[in-house]
């Protein structure tokens, strides 16, 4: 007999997780905390004018460090507080499992109802890739601390939320997300954007196509947004742009920016560079549903393509691999109120 469908409560590791991971206590975190603002202050009064040389007190430096440790540790509290609570709220009558994200690459979920996703933004990012269809209620775990764009739901409105997914009666926001698939068959989604050219701050070398043009290039690598990335790390390209023009006397009136669902991709190749080898006349443009961007890579070694900044979740690059991008049959299916 099948056995029922369980809930999937999706997290993170936090800060001060992070930092025990390192450090292996808290106490040790705490005193690498103290001894980079001891350092930062010895370094600020060597660099001081001798008549301003007056350090601050030790004891400042003590208290800076440990409101920084005070800050981890609410957060961390914080977000505990929350998991809890939503386990208590998630008393469905079906099996509730976490998941944490470091396993959502290898996670069957095959025989789940619905994933609850406890913020930030990220994380409902990087869980979409890996979901499929299923129904996502995002929910801010921290409102004082996360804005939570993609965070419509607090900590009491999850079983409320839930519930309604499991009778069917919710509203769903279906969200483009962009694909891509190179030539020894792997596939790898981004909700945001992907990012492809080289692991390291060396030109990413490659041969770029669309729309029947083609070119070899020598970038910082290329940028590909959806609709929901095209207020993110693609914005900054278009920073760099609108600085640019200023320096000049100019100004850029409209930026590229789409709806969630849109169904076309923004691309931009960041600071192309033209020499004898390579040129720069295909530098952005849109992909309409249904157009690629085609990308041989000319690197033998270094060159990556990963999605939404995650520079762990990641498809080698490297020469005889050619990658074709385009909007992607799998939507993202985000819960609203």
């Amino acid at each position: 007999m099948r056995s029922k469908p369980s809930i999937v409560i999706v997290t993170r590791q936090t800060r001060l997780a992070g930092l025990r991971e390192k450090w292996v206590t808290a106490g040790q975190a705490r005193f690498r905390l103290a001894a980079a603002h001891l350092q930062e202050g010895e370094l600020r009064k060597a660099a001081a004018p001798a008549a301003k040389r007056a350090a601050a007190p030790a004891a400042l430096e003590d208290a800076l460090a440990e409101a920084d440790f005070l800050a981890y540790e609410e957060e961390d509290a914080a977000y505990r507080r929350a998991i809890e609570q939503v386990h208590r709220e998630l008393d469905l009558e079906l099996p509730v499992r976490t998941l944490d994200r470091g396993y959502l690459p290898s996670f069957d979920f095959w025989n789940t109802a619905v994933v609850v996703v406890l913020g930030q933004d990220g994380l409902v990012a990087n869980t979409a890739k890996y979901v499929g269809d299923l129904p996502i209620v995002a929910v801010n775990p921290d409102p004082r601390r996360f804005d939570g764009i993609l965070l419509p739901f607090q900590v009491a409105q999850a079983r409320r939320a839930v519930a309604h997914v499991l009778e069917r009666r919710h509203r769903e926001r279906k969200v483009t997300m962009a694909e891509v698939q190179i030539n020894d068959g792997q596939r790898l989604l981004a909700f945001n954007d992907f990012f492809v050219g080289s692991a390291s701050h060396v030109s990413a070398r490659y041969t770029l196509e669309v729309g029947g043009r083609v070119e070899p290039q020598s970038s910082s690598g290329i940028l590909v947004s959806t609709g929901a990335g095209s207020t993110g790390w693609l914005s900054s390209v278009f920073n760099m742009t609108a600085g640019v023009a200023a320096l000049l006397g100019q100004s850029i009136a409209n930026r590229v920016q789409l709806d969630w669902d849109d169904r076309r991709l923004v691309w931009a190749v960041r600071e192309p560079f033209a020499s004898k080898q390579s040129r720069a006349g295909l530098v952005a443009g849109l992909l309409d549903e249904g157009q690629e961007l085609v990308v041989e890579s000319l690197m033998p070694a270094g060159g990556v393509i990963f999605s939404d900044g995650v520079e762990a979740d990641f498809l080698p690059f490297i020469s005889g691999t050619i990658a074709r991008i385009k909007a992607s049959q799998q939507q993202a299916h985000l819960v609203i109120p």
